[in-house]
């Protein structure tokens, strides 16, 4: 893994936003604007470090999947801060009936710098973002730079798959509706669900686009509807679980959850046992079940532990988006107890390549790692203000 300087194509802005990455600059806290995609810079990998990185990626996925079970089959949902036992027999539920209900993407954020075994940091299986700039834009970029080379990145090929595969789960006799939330000021989300409803299409499905503030409930037939009154008989949403359990209408959702899937229900993709995976505190439970395990992270939910001494930790709170809310702490540093629900992670900084910050976000789609995203930050945490920077296998 080796971070080399290039220039950055002629026009290369109007290229990318052509390719459907709707910010390519993005506005800092001074005012300035600064690209978001940066092409002034690129990752190369080796083809062993990415097989190998593969093989990790679904490793670590079987091994989160199996922390689900247990999750479902202890009845831990109070680590996760699900309390509501309406909610946590949803996820259960869902968990149960996983074989019908259609799941498509997911994203690991892995520590790696080409040297050792790449480290969990987090997972989020229920709205990740980044994808179109992973799928697309870099794609073409290696296609102008490097016509001979080649990327981890069969996103786009594996997507379409994916809908194509899972169609015969979803209502027959309706289009699949996509919706986000219409207070997404950046584009990011709008990006996101414009381009997962693309190879939907792409796959054969009849779409349709809504947002999520514009859906309805009827209360005289306990459906969910949408601007046309027509019934939500399946719903991709880029909106989290826990807000749509926990907002106006999250007591209609459980209702319709309660259902077990009925004629009366909509289908949520993804599933609400994605809740499971999404939730910092199945960083802690991973480690209870695999100890020392070669690509995970020392993990609490009840404090930092021997991390105060040792390692170091970083608080992550149990659900936020963006690096928000984390805190960083040095090895010897007290070890204070948040008010928030936590977990205590033991402290792995980011590998440092010409003074930029790296994280790299590697895909599953099904259960099958299906490519990478880089995200350089100039602070420890990646934040809302990281760059994307493509990558090459040479």
């Amino acid at each position: 893994m080796e971070r080399h300087p290039i220039t950055p194509r002629p026009d290369w802005q109007r290229t990318v936003e052509e390719q459907g990455l709707v910010y390519p600059l993005t506005r800092h806290p001074d005012g300035s604007l600064r690209p978001y995609w940066d092409e002034s810079a690129y990752y190369s990998f080796t083809l062993p470090e990415v097989e190998a990185l593969e093989e990790t990626v679904e490793e670590l996925h079987r091994m989160c999947l199996a922390a689900a079970g247990h999750i479902v089959t202890a009845g831990r949902f109070a680590d996760l801060g699900i309390t509501d036992p309406r909610i946590a027999r949803a996820v259960a539920e869902s968990w149960h009936r996983r074989a019908e209900l259609p799941t498509v993407y997911a994203r690991f954020d892995l520590r790696y710098d080409g040297t050792g075994p790449a480290k969990l940091l987090e997972y989020n299986a229920d709205t990740p973002t980044s994808l179109v700039e992973a799928a697309s834009p870099q794609w073409f970029w290696m296609r102008d730079r490097f016509p001979g080379a080649d990327q981890w990145n069969s996103l786009h090929e594996r997507l379409v798959a994916a809908w194509r595969k899972q169609a015969p789960l979803l209502p027959p006799g309706s289009p699949l509706h996509f919706a986000h939330s219409s207070a997404d000021e950046l584009g990011e989300d709008l990006m996101t669900v414009a381009y997962l409803k693309e190879t939907a299409e792409q796959a054969g499905l009849d779409t349709d686009w809504i947002s999520m503030e514009e859906i309805g409930f009827d209360s005289l037939t306990g459906r969910f509807v949408d601007n046309r009154l027509r019934f939500i008989r399946s719903c991709f949403k880029l909106y989290p679980w826990e807000w749509l359990t926990t907002d106006r209408f999250g007591g209609h959702v459980l209702d319709t959850l309660d259902n077990g899937g009925g004629t009366g229900s909509t289908l949520w993709i993804e599933p609400a046992w994605k809740m499971l995976l999404s939730n910092k505190a199945l960083l802690a439970i991973l480690w209870e079940l695999y100890p020392d395990h070669p690509n995970l992270l020392a993990a609490h939910l009840d404090g930092p532990r021997e991390l105060a001494r040792t390692t170091g930790w970083a608080a992550k709170p149990l659900l936020g988006r963006e690096g928000a809310g984390i805190t960083l702490h040095e090895p010897g540093a007290d070890p204070v107890i948040r008010e928030e629900a936590c977990c205590y992670q033991e402290l792995a900084p980011l590998p440092s390549f010409d003074g930029n910050r790296v994280v790299l976000g590697a895909w599953v789609v099904e259960d099958e790692a299906a490519g990478l995203g880089i995200r350089e930050s100039s602070g420890p945490v990646t934040d809302e203000y990281a760059r994307f920077l493509p990558h090459v296998i040479l």
